[in-house]
């Protein structure tokens, strides 16, 4: 069986990717949480993680003893080996777009990823009305993800941004949690997306685990002295 190795549910919004993805398609894998203590060279975090992936970086995919260590690998590593889970758009432009964004997502949205990173358990309006008052950068990020899925939504029709659910949904579900966390403004169109999103079963189960882990990091929490 295949095993996923993350970290922390709560905080781990590159984790939450392929997790998202393997749960909602229904690939089995077995579930491998390294808890972040620190992300020192000698911690135990790093020790544990050097053993799979020479990133010392969650998310790995570990399958047959061959080690899959960046999100979009994962992605299309899955994709190949599970051709009936339709983890890609079946049509050839539409799939195009669907790897397209999801790279941006990879690769982009700097300012929003710093500014609000990832905490399910968290709700955090009044630091989001801050940051959405100072940061030029994240409401620039936010108006590209609005522009991009309220015209993806319109061109396939929803329910999810190509129609059914794709590799998309489960790279941008962890956007859905930032959003959500500090309540940042979104059109009507984008927060029926987002509940969409968040009541996937796949993404219903995370956020679950997520709330349920009471494990607060003070280096993940730049916003809360205590949970």
């Amino acid at each position: 069986m295949m095993q996923l190795y993350i970290g922390n549910k709560n905080y781990s919004s590159w984790s939450m990717r392929p997790w998202v993805l393997m749960q909602q398609a229904g690939i089995p894998f077995e579930e491998v949480k390294l808890r972040f203590d620190s992300f020192d060279a000698d911690s135990d975090f790093k020790r544990r993680v050097q053993a799979v992936s020479p990133t010392a970086k969650v998310p790995v995919l570990v399958h047959d003893g061959l080690a899959i260590w960046d999100t979009l690998a994962i992605a299309e590593y899955l994709a190949e080996t599970f051709h009936d889970r339709a983890l890609w758009p079946a049509e050839r432009a539409a799939r195009a777009r669907a790897r397209s964004v999801s790279a941006e997502m990879h690769s982009g949205f700097g300012a929003l990823r710093s500014a609000c990173p990832m905490n399910i358990e968290a709700h955090l309006p009044e630091v989001g009305a801050l940051i959405w008052r100072d940061k030029a950068a994240v409401r620039a990020d936010v108006a590209r993800l609005v522009a991009m899925w309220v015209e993806l939504l319109q061109t396939h029709g929803g329910p999810m941004l190509f129609g059914g659910f794709s590799v998309a949904d489960a790279f941008y579900a962890p956007v859905c949690m930032r959003l959500r966390t500090y309540a940042l403004p979104v059109p009507e169109a984008v927060e029926a997306y987002m509940a969409r999103v968040c009541a996937l079963p796949g993404v219903a189960q995370w956020v679950s685990d997520a709330k349920a882990e009471a494990d607060f990091l003070d280096f993940e929490e730049p916003y809360r002295l205590k949970r």
